[in-house]
């Protein structure tokens, strides 16, 4: 009796993580435009391959990205850490695709507006494209 009764719980508890990992929709396209940006003021290699599409992978696996972009970014150490803050200025999501405009305000006063386009592969949002604006485009 108490075999069955702790089966059945055990039973019950699958059933309910198999639907808490099925109606999962991970972080919305918005949260990952804003961890896209916040990864390249970091200049976070790593994080930055994670979350790009194929599109701006030039290709590579992930360890040749991150040794190829900590290679070209060695000698400018000054790019690192230049954000005060990272803003969404709007978001435009539609079935399986995203636009995100975001505004990065500079420790040095001016201001960044970057336009990142984001698709929706194997139930996760990744970044495809990035385009930095005209300062105002974006709104």
């Amino acid at each position: 009796m108490v075999v069955a009764v702790v089966g059945a719980a055990v039973g019950l508890l699958g059933v309910a993580l198999v639907i808490l990992v099925a109606v999962n929709t991970g972080p919305s396209a918005a949260e990952v435009a804003l961890a896209y940006e916040h990864a390249w003021d970091r200049l976070d290699f790593e994080a930055l391959w994670a979350l790009s599409g194929a599109e701006l992978r030039d290709g590579l696996d992930r360890e040749p990205f991150v040794a190829a972009k900590r290679a070209a970014y060695e000698a400018q150490p000054a790019l690192r850490g230049i954000a005060e803050t990272v803003a969404l200025d709007a978001v435009s999501e539609d079935r399986g695709f995203a636009v995100v405009h975001t505004r990065v305000e500079l420790r040095d006063g001016g201001s960044a507006v970057d336009a990142l386009q984001l698709a929706r592969r194997a139930g996760r949002w990744l970044v495809v494209a990035y385009e930095l604006e005209p300062d105002g485009a974006g709104t």
